[in-house]
């Protein structure tokens, strides 16, 4: 019965580490990571030695800054300011609350384009600027799923070979 509640719990952490990459609220790749210590806390941590442990955090601490790295860089792309950044990143966190349904893609537009009209450009760029952080949050959000899906693949050969 212990087996199953493990085996319960760390997939119920994958899903939610992968439902993470597209829903900022959640938890994401802490979510995947601490699967691992569920996983050693009801089987073992015999197999985890230190290639997995510094393969796994090297990778999570790439997507972290990739996460980040990205969105920022859509908005750059596009022309966009620090300002701009960071009233898209708080868009994207605050955006699913205030409108449910269309948030995630309106929160970081919205936010850039804010920072781009407080700074007097014009609606035209600020726009511009707005889709650059929604190409930058899919993009982000394609580098988080390929990487979260690499980490979870690893523990599955980790735990079979080893």
């Amino acid at each position: 019965m212990l087996e199953i509640v493990g085996w319960l719990l760390v997939i119920l952490l994958f899903v939610v580490g992968m439902a993470g990459t597209v829903y900022p609220v959640l938890p994401g790749v802490v979510a995947v990571y601490f699967a691992f210590f569920v996983y050693g806390w009801f089987f073992s941590f015999e197999s985890f030695g230190w290639f997995f442990w510094t393969l796994q955090t090297l990778i999570v601490v790439v997507l972290l800054i990739a996460d980040y790295a990205v969105g920022a860089w859509g908005v750059k792309k596009f022309g966009g300011s620090k300002l701009s950044v960071w009233l898209s990143t708080i868009g994207i966190i605050v955006g699913p609350f205030v409108i449910p349904a269309f948030g995630l893609v309106l929160g970081p537009l919205i936010g850039a384009m804010l920072g781009e009209l407080f700074r007097g450009e014009s609606l035209e760029k600020a726009f511009k600027v707005g889709v650059g952080s929604v190409v930058g949050l899919f993009s982000s959000m394609v580098v988080k799923i390929i990487l979260q899906l690499a980490m979870i693949i690893i523990f599955i050969i980790w735990i079979v070979l080893f």
